[in-house]
């Protein structure tokens, strides 16, 4: 095929480029170097990550593909096990053409298979599993000059969750923040700044390793909400909102442990990629 199909979509603007490909043909074991380049922002299409679409058995990286496979890549081109917001878009490209219907989707990714619903109002719901709470005291994270505590949250991908006066004390966060003891986090590690707004209320930016400052990071604000509602003694299930640049979204850590995350999915654009445009 010369060309390809390509379609934008963003969740609390936290933006992919999603590439259909049911049968797993198109694009093979995707190339870092496509993900990167169609991820730029001046030479690309621009994106936080690239979202290919494929059936669950027809994929060969996890032994349970779900009923449909989210192969999820980062900007730059590394593989992620999960993504909350990205989860979001999958499911809604899958409505919009009509691959689904309004029932539960099970959705395989690399942290297991998430079950995701449509709601009345136009958001989605992806149940995002169990928190894990590794015995990691004593991480420090540091950026723009500051340090703060950590806590480390893995929502089948690390997070460290740090509380902060204020968000703008992190500065640029798209320099990678740094952490000590080194060794914590040996694939590196998404960093979640947090406020308190008020009960069962916080705002967050992050960085997301591989992407940079994001304007929303789905798994992330399902870490911040552990680490609030265990500061603040909260019995489950207990619900937070989580403001995020890119908007908001609700997450309900609920009696049997797993995380509910709910939230906006867009689809804002598609077109067609010519493969002579690729990087060699």
């Amino acid at each position: 095929m010369s060309t390809f199909p390509w379609l934008k979509g963003h969740g609390t603007e936290n933006d992919f480029v999603i590439l259909p490909d049911p049968d797993g043909s198109v694009h093979g074991e995707l190339d870092a170097s496509v993900v990167r380049f169609l991820c730029d922002r001046h030479a690309g299409l621009g994106a936080d990550g690239v979202l290919r679409v494929i059936q669950g058995d027809r994929q060969s990286y996890v032994e349970d593909g779900g009923d449909w496979f989210m192969d999820y890549r980062n900007a730059d081109g590394s593989i992620a096990e999960m993504c909350g917001n990205g989860i979001r878009v999958f499911v809604k490209y899958l409505a919009e053409a009509g691959l689904i219907d309004g029932k539960p989707v099970r959705v395989g990714t690399r942290a297991g298979v998430k079950e995701v619903a449509q709601n009345d109002d136009g958001t989605l719901t992806a149940d995002m599993g169990e928190p894990k709470l590794p015995d990691a005291a004593g991480i420090v994270v540091e950026a723009n000059g500051h340090q703060w505590p950590a806590v480390h949250v893995d929502m089948g991908n690390p997070h460290a969750v740090a509380f902060v006066d204020s968000l703008n004390e992190p500065g640029n966060l798209c320099d990678q923040p740094t952490w000590s003891p080194a060794d914590a986090f040996p694939h590196g590690v998404n960093v979640e700044f947090v406020v308190r707004r008020g009960p069962r209320d916080v705002q967050m930016r992050v960085h997301e390793r591989g992407s940079g400052e994001t304007r929303s990071c789905g798994t992330g604000t399902c870490a911040v909400t552990v680490a609030a509602a265990r500061a603040a003694r909260d019995e489950r299930p207990v619900t937070y909102r989580v403001g995020v640049p890119g908007g908001e979204v609700s997450v309900t850590w609920r009696a049997d442990n797993h995380l509910e995350l709910t939230g906006p999915a867009v689809l804002h654009a598609r077109g067609e990629f010519d493969r002579a445009w690729l990087p060699a």
